[in-house]
């Protein structure tokens, strides 16, 4: 957790204030100190936020940032703040402001002096000294979530290539040969010459065909795999020390 000085906050003036969720609530307009210890309060933030209402925020638990101060509190909390009127806080007031801002409340603290810096000194009962301090002390936690995101992509594609392919088949085909039978009868018309005649002759060749046939279906399917993994990041916490002479 940060400290702060007196200093810090004076030069943080005109400096944004930002809510716990990120969200800007104003500028540093105002310091108001503890009258006694002269150790800074409450941030108080002008009128140039809400429409003109004086808002205080406790400096207890806020962050000096680069770019301003955070505070731990959500926008609608800090808006909905008791009205501050005076420039003293009474008692009663900071009754409600501790209670509003979930702070505990000791009844041995006063009122709270004038804001730092103002015109006048201070006219209200001054803060006795606290027989005990508190703050709060936060820290980062690592929240691990899963998120579904793509990977890549799978495709199911086919295409078309050749091979060479055998089958045997049996093929018949006619032969010729000579047979010779003797006549022992007188044969009409026989005549001495040449003669020739013509057999055809038959025999099977390879006749070659094509069929697109279905063999079989393919599908592309998905399966679900789990892997541990090991999730690594920085947190940061708020350390507590005790500042000052602390011998009585």
């Amino acid at each position: 957790m940060t400290t702060f000085t007196m200093d810090d906050l004076m030069s943080a003036r005109g400096q944004t204030v930002y809510s716990s969720d990120g969200e800007k609530i104003g500028k540093v307009e105002e310091i108001f100190v503890d009258e006694e210890t002269r150790q800074p309060e409450w941030i108080g933030l002008g009128t140039g936020f809400l429409g003109g209402k004086r808002v205080l925020v406790p400096v207890v638990g806020a962050q000096m940032q680069d770019d301003g101060i955070t505070v731990p509190y959500g926008k609608d909390q800090i808006k909905d703040t008791p009205d501050i009127d005076a420039d003293e806080i009474s008692q009663e007031t900071e009754q409600e402001l501790y209670a509003h801002y979930g702070l505990e409340y000791s009844e041995r603290r006063s009122d709270t002096g004038l804001p730092e810096g103002s015109a006048g000194t201070a006219s209200g009962r001054k803060r006795g000294t606290a027989d005990e301090a508190e703050l709060v002390r936060s820290e980062e936690e690592l929240q691990v979530g899963k998120r579904d995101v793509e990977t890549g992509q799978a495709r199911l594609r086919k295409w078309v290539e050749t091979e060479p392919v055998e089958a045997d088949v049996e093929l018949r085909r006619e032969t010729v040969r000579v047979e010779r039978e003797a006549i022992d009868q007188p044969v009409s018309g026989a005549e001495l010459g040449e003669q020739e005649i013509e057999v055809p002759v038959h025999a099977e060749e390879a006749v070659v065909q094509k069929e697109t046939v279905a063999k079989e279906r393919v599908s592309l399917e998905k399966d679900v795999e789990s892997e541990q993994k090991t999730v690594k990041d920085e947190v940061r916490k708020e350390r507590v020390e005790v500042e000052g002479d602390q011998k009585r």
